[in-house]
């Protein structure tokens, strides 16, 4: 069974029969109205069905499976949480957390938020203290069961977040590793931005007659984004990000390497701007107080590799770097994700270089984004205002005839 929409009609969270402490608690944060993806998944949710939701990154998915679970979890006993969910990265596990935890507070519930890169310790003690949420990444979670830290037994609601990443990084034999210890009997959710065969393949042998609701759009890309493509000269890229950064209060800048991400750092400190890395060789501690300051405004350049391009929930990112250009669209995609959030305007820029043209013409045509590639410099006045700028109709890559004809071939 398979529900689509476009555009749901507009509702209330009581209407959807959450409980009226949450629906205060959402209030007391501004979060009245649901978004699509709650507003389509919610009834069944609380009716304990099995949901598959497939909606755009920055969708509110964590609230549309998050409510659900603290509803129908209650005090856990030492070790034995009732609900699970896993997530890919350390960062998500801590947002999702974050987000969570307002809402747990209102039914004297406690979530642990359990990931590699940390002391195990703490972690084992908020499971002794009877956790009735872990929020796992796959390896720390294995870990954990096989020391007897955790006991799967009375876990009855689980959700698998951002299912397509776990795969895109191998971590698909952990995930159904841990789902062969949970009970049979359980109500499990499956939140991603797309569906490919190894998330069917999850689907297929761990929900039971998943309800799959999928929030439509004319393109995979954000309707609010703006893209832009600018043909640069590697040793003008970083004087590019700088200039962005005065006109910009929120730039979050992808490369392709952990030595890249390190290397852009150091070249915006040069150029006086503020601003940090984060990436898989970092400490934990490091990364996640990067991001504090990313958030709390105190520096305007995160530079991140794709470790980071999935899972981050951070309010008012003004503009995506794409500081080296992604391999692919689906990355391209997940990126950009990162702006244009919730509704938002937000704008994403890909700096090509000389010999990278050819690459990016292949993730536009494959993306549908038919943009002209735009030489310019870091001293360009366009750069003040680049959202409002329009490139050149004129100028496009693609004709309007060669897009349709790739769509009906399937590419």
């Amino acid at each position: 069974m398979t529900n689509t929409t476009e555009t749901p009609v507009a509702t209330s969270f009581s209407d959807l029969g959450v409980a009226d402490d949450i629906v205060e608690e959402l209030a007391s944060q501004g979060i009245t109205t649901p978004f699509p993806i709650q507003e389509l998944t919610l009834r069944d949710a609380m009716a304990g069905v099995d949901i598959t939701g497939k909606a755009q990154t920055g969708s509110g998915k964590t609230l549309a499976f998050g409510i659900p679970m603290i509803t129908k979890v209650g005090a856990s006993d030492s070790k034995k949480p009732h609900g699970l969910i896993l997530v890919p990265t350390r960062e998500l596990a801590g947002q999702v957390t974050k987000t969570l935890e307002p809402l747990l507070r209102v039914r004297n519930l406690t979530a642990v938020a359990v990931y590699g890169g940390a002391p195990m310790g703490p972690q084992i003690d908020a499971l002794n203290n009877g956790a009735s949420i872990a929020i796992a990444t796959p390896g720390r979670l294995i870990d954990l069961l096989e020391r007897k830290a955790i006991d799967p037994r009375e876990i009855s609601i689980v959700t698998i977040d951002e299912a397509d990443q776990m795969a895109d990084m191998g971590f698909m034999p952990q995930v159904r590793r841990i789902m062969a210890q949970l009970p049979d009997e359980r109500q499990t959710f499956l939140y991603s931005a797309t569906l490919d065969h190894q998330v069917r393949e999850l689907i297929d042998r761990y929900m039971n007659d998943p309800v799959v609701y999928e929030v439509e759009s004319e393109s995979e890309t954000v309707d609010t984004m703006e893209h832009r493509f600018l043909k640069v000269h590697y040793l003008d890229k970083a004087k590019l990000v700088t200039e962005l950064s005065r006109h910009n209060d929120r730039i979050l800048a992808f490369t392709r390497t952990k030595a890249g991400a390190d290397r852009l750092a150091r070249d915006l400190k040069e150029l006086d701007v503020q601003g940090a890395a984060i990436h898989g060789d970092l400490p934990q501690a490091k990364r996640e107080q990067s991001l504090q300051r990313f958030s709390d405004g105190d520096i305007k350049v995160l530079v991140a590799t794709n470790v980071a391009a999935r899972g981050l929930h951070i309010d008012g990112v003004d503009v995506v770097v794409h500081y080296d250009p992604p391999d692919d669209p689906k990355t391209y995609l997940h990126r950009s994700g990162r702006t244009a959030r919730a509704g938002e305007d937000g704008l994403v820029v890909t700096l090509v270089e000389w010999d990278q043209v050819n690459e990016v013409l292949g993730i536009q045509r494959r993306a549908e984004l038919n943009v002209p590639i735009v030489k310019m410099f870091s001293n360009d006045e366009r750069l003040a205002d680049l959202a409002s700028w329009e490139p050149p109709i004129e100028e496009a890559p693609f004709s309007a005839k060669s897009i349709k004809k790739r769509k009906r071939r399937g590419f």
